[in-house]
C-alpha cells in the first residue's frame, strides 16, 4: 500500500509559476514510476507528466511540454511538478500517482487526494 499526499497548489496569475510536491509513504518509492494527472470541472482526466524510478525516462503531455518539469528525489520519497508560464486552461485539480511498471501512460496503482491549481487571467 502506498499513500500519496500532494501539496503546493493555489491561486496564481497567468504567466506565473507554481511548484507542486507529492510525498509518498508505505512503499518502495524508488521502484515506482511517478505521474501527475489533472482534471478540470466537466473534463476528463488528463495525463500531465511521468518519471521513471531512476529519472531515466520522462514523458509530458503535449499541452504542458516546454512549460512543466517533473522531477523526483528518491531519498525524500518526493516527486515534484514545476509549472511555469501558467495559463488559465491549466486550472484543475492535480493528482499525484504511482505506477509499479510504467507500461500504460494513463494507468496508476495509487492516487493522491489532489491539490487545486487555479490560474487567473
Amino acid at each position: 500500500q502506498v499513500q500519496l499526499v500532494e501539496s503546493g497548489g493555489g491561486l496564481v496569475q497567468a504567466g506565473g509559476s507554481l511548484r507542486l510536491s507529492c510525498a509518498a509513504s508505505g512503499g518502495t518509492f524508488s521502484t515506482y514510476h511517478m505521474k501527475w494527472f489533472r482534471q478540470a470541472p466537466g473534463k476528463e482526466r488528463e495525463f500531465v507528466a511521468a518519471i521513471s524510478g531512476s529519472s531515466g525516462t520522462i514523458d509530458y503531455g503535449e499541452s504542458v511540454k516546454g512549460r512543466f518539469t517533473i522531477s523526483r528525489e528518491n531519498v525524500k520519497n518526493t516527486v515534484y511538478l514545476q509549472m511555469n508560464s501558467l495559463k488559465p486552461e491549466d486550472t484543475a485539480v492535480y493528482y499525484c500517482a504511482a505506477d509499479r511498471y510504467g507500461i500504460v501512460r494513463n494507468y496508476a496503482n495509487y492516487w493522491g487526494q489532489g491539490t487545486q491549481v487555479t490560474v487567473s487571467s
